[in-house]
């Protein structure tokens, strides 16, 4: 962590960041915080957004403190919100506390939610904002991407042998990585939004998509593009209860009827150049009209490659397994147009770790490219 002005300040917000990873599963699509109260360099009380609809990070750590509140320096991983909405204003309820001192990591994107620091200032509360603003905002990339930029942060899962090939010629694909890898793919659906694949993979694998283990607090939403409704009414995803969401571009009636009949939500959006559902289209859907923070696409190499090359992916996420496919086993991802060494693809690794017996890497697209 990189540290100006306080020492002390970037270690109690250290300690604030950590209990914000406590909501990393409950609260979407609020963002993960996290509130210590110190005072004479002790910690008076804590809190953090556990689950959506419950109390904000700032009012869990006052109520524990009760009067100790008064006085303390506040440090807390977003700025306090300033309105109504499920929960009153924190800002409000520092004020009222007597807190004496406020410290913020990251300001508020969201313009409805946002003033908290400056109604703090208002009220005679000494603010200092971005301490640990850059770790802040990694604990919620979705929230920060969707109020900036109007799209959520995606991640594309991959799956591969050690020679890059995710299911033999024949289509066979289970199971290319270990039960500890798969339970890894859980926790990463358990803190998304939504999952997202398209309709060739409901059609080979027929899968659930659901998020499973002690980390599934909540479901995400799954959503399958697939354009011309190929998807059968009795896929694996319509039967669980769950909801699921079928994009199109040519929602032929009959096909319609059935699939809403199985308990599908169908939706028209434009055709992409290619001709298929427009990603992007269906992206900022997501963002707009369902509050999606973090999308995870679990898909075929085709259109893992398309996500890919659009430019829409935010991250990569592989999971390397220790056998080997051969050549003609299917390719990790299809990626039209590249011919020579100049074309690559340039990613920056950001973690790389063993999960089970894989090994996981996470990667994201980086236009700086080296020498040789």
């Amino acid at each position: 962590m990189t540290r100006s002005g306080s020492g002390d300040d970037y270690a109690w917000m250290a300690h604030a960041l950590r209990l914000a990873e406590r909501g990393l599963y409950g609260c979407d699509p609020n963002p993960r915080v996290g509130c210590v109260l110190v005072r004479d360099g002790m910690v008076v009380g804590e809190g953090w957004h556990e689950r959506l609809g419950g109390p904000h990070a700032e009012a869990a750590a006052l109520a524990a403190a009760g009067e100790s509140a008064r006085g303390a320096t506040a440090y807390v991983t977003l700025e306090p919100c300033h309105h109504h909405g499920r929960t009153p204003p924190c800002s409000e309820a520092l004020v009222a506390a007597g807190v004496a001192r406020v410290v913020i990591a990251a300001g508020d994107p969201n313009p409805v939610a946002g003033g908290g620091a400056a109604h703090l200032r208002s009220a005679g509360v000494a603010v200092r904002e971005g301490v640990a603003e850059a770790e802040a905002e990694s604990l919620n990339p979705g929230f920060f991407k969707r109020y900036r930029e109007g799209m959520p942060w995606l991640r594309l899962k991959l799956a591969a042998s050690l020679d890059g090939r995710t299911a033999m010629a024949s289509g066979e694909s289970r199971w290319v990585t270990s039960p500890a890898a798969r339970a890894d793919v859980h926790r990463w659906r358990a803190r998304s939004s939504v999952v997202l694949t398209g309709s060739a993979t409901v059609l080979a694998d027929d899968p659930q998509l659901t998020a499973r283990g002690p980390e599934a607090w909540r479901q995400p939403r799954r959503c399958v593009l697939d354009s011309h409704l190929r998807t059968p009414p009795d896929a694996q995803l319509l039967q669980d209860g769950g909801s699921a969401r079928l994009y199109c571009s040519w929602p032929g009636e009959q096909r319609r009827a059935a699939l809403e009949a199985a308990g599908a939500e169908v939706e028209a959006v434009p055709s992409s150049a290619q001709g298929g559902v427009d990603p992007t289209a269906v992206l900022a859907a997501l963002a707009r009209d369902d509050e999606a923070n973090e999308v995870l696409a679990e898909c075929g190499p085709t259109l893992g490659g398309s996500l890919v090359q659009a430019g829409l992916v935010d991250e990569l996420i592989v999971y390397l397994a220790p056998h080997l496919m051969g050549d003609g086993a299917r390719p990790l991802l299809r990626l039209a147009g590249l011919e020579t060494m100049a074309e690559r693809l340039p990613l920056a690794i950001s973690d790389l770790r063993v999960v089970g017996d894989a090994i996981r890497v996470m990667a994201r697209p980086n236009p700086i490219t080296g020498g040789e």
